[in-house]
């Protein structure tokens, strides 16, 4: 990006939080498919309805290590009076050839391996003596321990009814039934159904990738030690982390001096690998809000960014514009920790959902009953404040005060407080809006 001559559409009216958001949904769609590996489609969000090409199990299989044999035969079967039986081979799960059971005859059988024909129940190897001629056994002995166990005889203790311990074909899913429908998100149960289902790649709306870094010389590494006047870049890892639990594929970037031409250039180098820019601080109206300052100055080839008021607390300044060749979008937020994480979850949280196709983009949000009055609220503002929810007993507590710098209240909330903007004050055992966090 280059060139100083272009401006931003600067309205000095106030927006409302819902009227942000509407317009910053409005100008993203949701990215194109493609065609992904299995593993690499976890957390993507699939774009077509996957049927299922064929039964699931494919055959009938035994759900147990024990013997395959014919119900009828093990009728009679107690533990005084034992019924024996020939054991005429062995059936491991994979591929081989199935030998016939009659009458009197069993077969060893191992969990997963298909039933023979002549079988229609399967007796566990507990049931049994397993081939040794002494009392139930635990467990069956080693192939190459005891190759003698695949013949002889086996002492049978307790019956089985027909098609006991079988999973029979199709008794998870049948041929040309529904599997997984378009608009799910991949996770691994799905990855695993996918795989069952003999799926090596699938068509899903990729994760989106965000590019997250902070503004302000005042911002050091944290690790390192601070000198006089500094503080820990917080919010670039807050954020980052925010949008990897959101979904996406987040990278953040080390925090970026005061500086027009470094913030500059840092943009231009991130452009290539994002399909979302968060920035956090310099927006409001400070001599040294860097963020502002320059992205207020690109030119009409470079894009448009839009900073504005919104009724809101934390977080009335935002900025909002689609820059680079190819319009990625920016949300600037501003630099307080608390204010850049409100924002996060009200406007960039929603952008990603957007980003990744999902039909359901916000926060879900309930009522509940608040157990400490709030004494003061900004009239003509959305006020946002943390809260501990406790779903069970239906209330919510305040945690922290409304400062925008409270990060430690952050970390040990789970909702966020919504006061309208016409309320000053709210009282003790009154019920008010609730997002839930997580």
């Amino acid at each position: 990006m280059n060139g100083t001559t272009g401006q931003t559409r600067h309205q000095d009216r106030v927006w409302s939080v819902a009227e942000h958001l509407d317009d910053v949904l409005s100008k993203i769609a949701p990215l194109d498919p493609i065609e992904l590996q299995l593993l690499d489609a976890q957390g993507c969000v699939l774009v077509e309805d996957i049927t299922v090409p064929v039964a699931l199990p494919p055959f009938d299989n035994s759900s147990m290590d024990g013997y395959a044999v014919r119900a009828a035969d093990t009728t009679p079967a107690t533990q005084d009076a034992p019924v024996s039986l020939t054991v005429i081979g062995d059936i491991a799960a994979g591929p081989g050839e199935l030998p016939a059971v009659g009458p009197g005859q069993a077969a060893r059988i191992m969990t997963g391996a298909p039933m023979p024909p002549g079988a229609d129940a399967v007796v566990p190897v507990e049931w049994t003596d397993g081939g040794a001629g002494e009392g139930p056994a635990a467990a069956m002995r080693a192939h190459s321990a005891a190759p003698q166990d695949a013949g002889g005889e086996v002492r049978v203790h307790r019956p089985a009814t027909a098609g006991a311990h079988i999973r029979t074909r199709g008794s998870d899913v049948t041929e040309g039934e529904p599997a997984l429908a378009a608009g799910t998100v991949l996770g691994p149960s799905q990855i695993g159904l996918l795989a069952a289902l003999g799926r090596g790649t699938v068509r899903v709306r990729p994760r989106p990738r965000v590019v997250v870094l902070s503004t302000g010389s005042e911002l050091v590494q944290p690790g390192e030690a601070l000198g006089p006047g500094q503080i820990h870049d917080s919010n670039s890892f807050q954020l980052t982390a925010a949008a990897r639990a959101a979904g996406a594929l987040a990278y953040r970037v080390g925090a970026v001096a005061d500086d027009a031409e470094t913030l500059r250039s840092t943009l231009e180098d991130q452009l290539i690998r994002a399909d979302l820019l968060v920035t956090s601080g310099g927006v409001s109206v400070g001599a040294y809000d860097v963020v502002k300052e320059t992205l207020t100055a690109l030119s009409a080839e470079e894009g448009t960014v839009e900073f504005r008021k919104l009724a809101m607390q934390p977080g009335k300044p935002q900025g909002f514009g689609l820059i680079g060749p190819d319009r990625i979008p920016l949300l600037a937020l501003p630099g307080n920790p608390v204010s850049s994480y409100v924002s996060f979850e009200l406007f960039v949280r929603p952008a990603l959902r957007t980003l990744m196709g999902l039909p359901d983009v916000h926060r879900p949000t309930l009522r509940a009953r608040i157990t400490d009055a709030l004494a003061s609220s900004p009239q003509g503002r959305r006020q946002f404040l943390r809260g501990s929810h406790d779903a069970d007993a239906g209330t919510v507590t305040p945690v922290g005060g409304a400062g925008s710098h409270l990060i430690k209240a952050m970390a040990h909330a789970n909702a966020l407080i919504v006061v309208p903007e016409e309320a000053t004050e709210v009282t003790a055992d009154s019920e008010v809006e609730v997002v839930l966090l997580g």
